[in-house]
């Protein structure tokens, strides 16, 4: 319902400021613009989910070697203490349970190639235990929250893009970025139990301490690596835990005397099937989202902030990276776009990637994810036209790293 709403106004107010551009302004280019948008974007939304399928595919077969071989269940044994109490509509050992785990890893490790297929798995095993085939289940929310809370321990592209721009240190915003992505993904977990009244007894709360023990272990750890050894020490982690985890499932399920190869392509063809299901929804998402960046809107929105703050007299050095933080929950290449022309050198019109909004772009590239993409991809899957509360506790989660990503970007680079 809240979807419903949001795409709606996309469409409503984008009309009525093209009109006041063109009447008041006499702003001729804003009309072809906006409409060269709902062609480009249509076009976008379907070259996506054609370069998904693919990966879909391979993913979905891996999962259903998984399943058929008895890996995924060992895998939900070993989360099941935690996952059990976050997630309590799931049956014991239900293989949704490992979906999620390497949902959730894959993001971690900044493996977005692999985190989209296998959230896909996910949300479809959440479906067949869901009572209500149309709503979102309590499993749906709490894992769709934690998903957009987009935290990575490893921000290998953001950290690329900065040297690239020429960052005397493009690992600097590495501490602040973990700090505010994962202080994100914390609140909205605390939220989201709250409105599930899911009680916190002391092993949720243990896990919860040594994720956060975790985190700093590696914030420290790699904090004090070189650039040159943070790249290559999280390309071989990242890619040695996928290759074992594949390995792993196929093992498994030779030793079985599964047919490896028949688990794989019944799998596969699931995800071409998933897919094609995405693609409307997608389709109307992107759409919604790019006429409202053509017509001006988001521009508007950032100048209305940047005025607030000016007129409260805060400091407003933020404000330039903000389009970045407005722009991720809606596009993630539009927010990366947006980052690359502010980091670029001033000579070139940029601001720098060592200026106090160019580390601040880093940051708010790598401290949410694309909240309005994920949901529209996921739901759209299992079809799934009620969304309740999701939205709410997704951008929550969203707002917290914004302003963390803030703070800390004052507290490290002032």
């Amino acid at each position: 319902m809240v979807l419903n709403y949001i795409w709606i106004l996309f469409f409503v107010l984008s009309f009525i400021i093209v009109l006041i551009k063109m009447i008041v302004f006499g702003d001729t280019t804003v009309m072809p613009a906006t409409i060269n948008a709902i062609t480009d974007s249509s076009k976008t939304a379907f070259e996506i989910s054609l370069g998904l399928t693919g990966v879909m595919c391979f993913w979905l077969g891996i999962m259903k070697v998984g399943e058929n071989g008895g890996a995924i269940r060992i895998f939900s044994r070993l989360i099941s203490p935690f996952f059990s109490r976050l997630f309590p509509e799931i049956p014991k050992d239900h293989p949704a349970m490992g979906s999620i785990l390497m949902n959730y890893s894959a993001n971690m490790l900044g493996l977005d190639n692999a985190a989209t297929p296998l959230g896909l798995k996910a949300m479809k095993e959440l479906q067949d235990i869901n009572p209500n085939k149309e709503q979102a289940s309590n499993a749906m929310i709490m894992f769709l929250t934690l998903n957009t809370a987009g935290f990575t321990i490893i921000p290998v592209s953001i950290i690329a893009f900065r040297a690239t721009a020429g960052a005397l240190n493009p690992t600097d915003i590495f501490l602040p970025l973990l700090i505010s992505t994962y202080g994100g993904m914390i609140a909205g977990l605390i939220l989201v139990t709250f409105l599930q009244k899911i009680k916190w007894d002391l092993v949720l709360t243990s896990w919860v301490l040594g994720i956060v023990a975790f985190i700093s272990g590696l914030t420290y750890l790699f904090s004090t690596m070189p650039k040159e050894n943070m790249e290559i020490v999280s390309n071989i982690v990242g890619g040695l835990i996928i290759f074992s985890v594949i390995i792993t499932f196929i093992a498994f399920a030779f030793f079985k005397k599964v047919n490896v190869y028949e688990s794989f392509i019944d799998g596969a063809k699931e995800g071409f099937e998933v897919t094609v299901k995405i693609i409307p929804y997608l389709v109307a998402m992107l759409v919604g989202i790019g006429i409202f960046r053509a017509s001006g809107g988001m521009e508007m929105i950032t100048h209305g902030i940047a005025s607030l703050f000016n007129s409260l007299g805060f400091d407003t050095r933020f404000v330039d990276a903000l389009p970045v933080a407005i722009m991720k929950p809606f596009s993630g290449s539009g927010a990366r776009g947006l980052m690359v022309d502010l980091i670029k050198p001033v000579a070139e019109g940029g601001l720098g990637a060592d200026s106090f909004a160019g580390r601040l772009a880093g940051i708010f590239n790598g401290s949410h994810d694309t909240t309005f993409y994920v949901l529209a991809v996921y739901f759209g899957a299992v079809a799934i036209k009620k969304t309740r509360y999701v939205v709410a506790t997704s951008l929550f989660a969203e707002l917290v790293s914004i302003v963390l990503s803030i703070v800390v970007c004052y507290v490290f680079f002032g």
